[in-house]
């Protein structure tokens, strides 16, 4: 009979937990100004945030971009084009697709939101020297590289 040792994972340590906290914290304090301000759920804003810097986007190009599923996508774009903040069209090169873009009203709110969004990411990151943030962002990129590389070998 072969002993197997207890598997010891501790959370504070384990890498998936820390970036799942500290990304849900940092939203939340960047949440504020589009929640507060404008009543916009966090993927409401992640479709004005990708449509204010992207353009006109179809919902399959906002799934793969904001890498959130396609059921809240189309949510939020529901949500969005019953506020007035987003127009769905149909897609002209797939007529089964809707094509998103911002309305004029969405688009003041991108413009005011985006600006209080970086003063909120200044504030988190006021505790790292540039080059720590420099540093912290090409870490994060490279772990997300390796992640997705390891999803498409994935069965």
């Amino acid at each position: 009979m072969s002993r197997t040792r207890p598997v010891s994972l501790t959370l504070d340590e384990f890498l998936p937990y820390r970036l799942s906290v500290a990304a849900n914290v940092v939203s939340q304090r960047v949440a504020r100004v589009y929640v507060e301000q404008y009543g916009l759920s966090t993927q409401e804003w992640r479709l004005i945030a990708v449509l204010g810097e992207d353009g006109d986007r179809t919902q399959l190009e906002l799934v793969k971009r904001t890498r959130m599923e396609k059921v809240p996508v189309s949510r939020a774009a529901r949500a969005l084009e019953d506020k007035g903040l987003v127009r769905r069209t149909t897609n002209e090169s797939d007529a089964r697709s809707r094509r998103l873009s911002l309305t004029a009203a969405g688009r003041r709110i991108y413009e005011r939101v985006a600006p209080a969004a970086l003063e909120a990411e200044a504030e988190v990151l006021a505790d790292l020297e540039p080059g720590e943030r420099a540093v912290l962002r090409s870490l994060l990129e490279r772990v997300e590289r390796t992640a997705n590389r390891s999803l498409k070998r994935a069965p």
